[in-house]
């Protein structure tokens, strides 16, 4: 209990009950984006700077390899199983969106972890990068070949227009860019940068995730009419996912810091990047849906519970 007192979860609680009982208590739309994108900078940093003092190694290259590989198998296999409740877009765009990654999630884990002790490295934010473009792609070449089998006149997306939409995403490109600079600085960047990146990371976390307690909160309503299967993929589908990517950890021996963050990524459901790009790509399924069960479900589980869990059978297996 006394991991779960942390002050930055505690306020995602506070969000939750706020946003329960139906209070006014809003936080702007500008100023959550500007809190966004600080957190994705300042991970960057982060990042750019461990890369900067470990370089590149083995235990980079394993790590990098295994989230790769998650990132193909748990939307092929989602999908897969999604198809006996949903429709072919449906199990699609939600198999894409847990396929993918939530960067906040991510980035709460990295505290906790850090936290306790465990030193992840860098590069796990250069693995979470790459996590997130081959769920859509995916996702969008399952749709088109639904839009083929219907033969309904539904437009085929470009595939080529989907990987510029995903790659270039300005949330990705932010991530990849602060961890160049911090590469490229190094050391002096680090101690230039401490007061941004540092001093006021635990503060900002913090703000954006009372923001996050009040939109899961908000959202959960939408869940009312999902199927009893799909409340429990939510729920079940991430504890399978981490523990696959607990027996990748193992078999590819990473370090239990790094194994716990390769568990988060792969329990985690995109509820931002993904779900824009799907609206576009695939608007025959249901955004509620998608949206509803990896916001509202998927996001408050690993938070308050996942993140704790994953990071205690890491230290206990790795």
């Amino acid at each position: 209990m006394e991991k779960l007192l942390d002050p930055a979860i505690l306020f995602f609680v506070f969000g939750l009950m706020a946003g329960a009982v139906r209070s006014n208590l809003e936080i702007p739309q500008p100023i959550s984006k500007f809190l966004s994108m600080y957190l994705l900078m300042a991970l960057g940093l982060k990042g750019g700077f461990a890369l900067a003092a470990s370089g590149l190694n083995a235990e980079v290259a394993k790590s990098i390899g295994c989230a790769l590989l998650l990132a193909v198998v748990v939307p092929a296999l989602g999908y897969v199983l999604l198809r006996r409740w949903l429709n072919g877009f449906d199990a699609a765009a939600v198999a894409a969106t847990y396929g993918s990654v939530s960067a906040v999630t991510f980035i709460t884990a990295v505290q906790y972890t850090e936290n306790q002790g465990l030193a992840p490295g860098g590069h796990m934010a250069a693995a979470m990068a790459l996590m997130e473009s081959p769920a859509i792609v995916m996702a969008v070449v399952l749709a088109n070949w639904a839009r083929r089998q219907q033969a309904n006149g539904g437009a085929v997306t470009p595939l080529s227009k989907v990987l510029h939409e995903s790659l270039t995403d300005g949330a990705q490109l932010l991530l990849l860019g602060a961890m160049v600079v911090g590469l490229v600085t190094g050391a002096a960047g680090q101690q230039a940068m401490a007061p941004f990146s540092v001093d006021l990371f635990k503060g900002m976390l913090a703000f954006f995730l009372l923001d996050m307690g009040l939109l899961a909160a908000r959202n959960a309503p939408a869940l009312r009419n999902a199927s009893p299967a799909l409340i429990a993929y939510a729920v079940l589908g991430p504890l399978v996912h981490a523990a696959f990517a607990l027996a990748l950890a193992a078999m590819a021996g990473l370090s239990p810091g790094n194994g716990a963050l390769l568990m988060v990524l792969a329990a985690s459901a995109s509820y931002i990047a993904v779900p824009a790009v799907l609206r576009q790509a695939i608007p025959e399924a249901q955004p509620a849906l998608y949206f509803g069960l990896s916001l509202g479900l998927t996001f408050p589980f690993n938070i308050l519970l996942g993140i704790p869990l994953y990071t205690a059978v890491a230290q206990r297996f790795l």
